[in-house]
């Protein structure tokens, strides 16, 4: 096949393009290529979609298949409007956080709510705005397409950071500072078989909307299954939303948090998605526990990023919560 890959320079659109190409496609990546380097033995085409004649570059060439994973609404609708033709098909990635309820466990993607599509471009987004953008976005593609909307996307070449956190504290063993309860739901899909999976859904065209997620697994068995896969000695101290909150321990991402913590009731559907469609449409998930190996030995060979709590700040954390528990 001849693919067009709307990206392709930077984590799950490089896992795309690398898995393409080892099945032996003609795969193409149309980017501004500032991101990083395109997978080997991919041709890159530059363009910019930020313009209106941003895709000219590509005029004249036909493709088989197009993935686009842009969040942008304007660049989805040009991008349909230049290249979306009858025979061509069309994937779209997207993201679970289109849905507009993060409280209800075990949702499915053919039936839970959606937010609001944004109806305004904005550069700089919070969640909710970005999942709005990628619903507007879904909208200009069509029902005639695959749309993937991924989970939680983790494994080597993260550039965000959040996912590497674990197997990056894990390593040092010792006393960890787990969030909420070891029961707590953790599900994620690791890059690399999210990719497999849209150019297996571009070979056998699939079309529909699947929300591209792994299994559902306690917080208690992915910490001790990938500190295990690391072969780190570490204990688990699990401390509560109010407490972690009180010491201005952040949620999710970013600096000054535990990465993957999401404080319940408030998103217990949120990581614990129905997996079940999906496996039926064919992505298989390798075990947390390689995707935690994998990302430690892409950290120690690039000096990749690791976000979440320094370790001086969870040992703060940890005192106190200790000198509480004494008194």
């Amino acid at each position: 096949m001849r693919i067009l890959i709307l990206g392709g320079s930077q984590f799950l659109g490089r896992a795309i393009a690398s898995h393409a190409c080892a099945a032996g496609h003609d795969v193409t990546c149309a980017a501004r290529g500032l991101a990083g380097p395109i997978a080997a033995g991919a041709r890159l085409v530059r363009i910019d979609r930020d313009v209106a004649d941003g895709l000219a570059p590509l005029t004249g060439e036909t493709f088989d298949a197009v993935v686009d994973v842009s969040r942008h609404p304007g660049q989805v609708r040009r991008a349909v409007a230049a290249l979306k033709r009858p025979g061509v098909h069309w994937t779209f990635v997207s993201t679970i956080s289109v849905y507009a309820d993060n409280r209800i466990p075990g949702q499915r993607a053919d039936a839970a709510p959606l937010r609001e599509p944004l109806s305004v471009e904005v550069e700089h987004s919070t969640d909710a705005i970005y999942g709005a953008a990628k619903v507007a976005c879904e909208q200009a593609v069509d029902d005639d397409a695959f749309i993937c909307r991924a989970g939680l996307i983790a494994g080597p070449e993260d550039p965000t950071g959040r996912f590497a956190y674990w197997p990056a504290r894990l390593a040092r063993g010792g006393e960890v500072l787990a969030p909420g309860s070891p029961d707590d739901a953790v599900q994620f899909i690791d890059a690399r078989d999210l990719a497999q999976w849209i150019v297996h859904a571009a070979e056998v065209r699939l079309t529909g909307i699947y929300d591209g997620i792994g299994p559902v697994r306690t917080r208690g068995e992915f910490l001790v299954e990938c500190a295990a896969a690391l072969n780190a000695s570490c204990t688990f101290t699990w401390v509560d939303r109010a407490f972690l909150e009180a010491h201005d321990v952040r949620r999710w991402a970013g600096p000054r948090s535990l990465p993957l913590w999401l404080p319940l009731p408030d998103f217990a559907g949120f990581m614990t998605r129905d997996p079940s469609p999906t496996c039926e449409a064919g992505l298989t998930a390798r075990p947390f526990a390689v995707t935690a190996r994998d990302t430690l030995h892409w950290l120690h060979a690039s000096s990749g990023p690791v976000i979440g709590l320094t370790s001086d700040e969870e040992r703060d954390v940890l005192a106190a919560w200790h000198a509480r528990r004494a008194n």
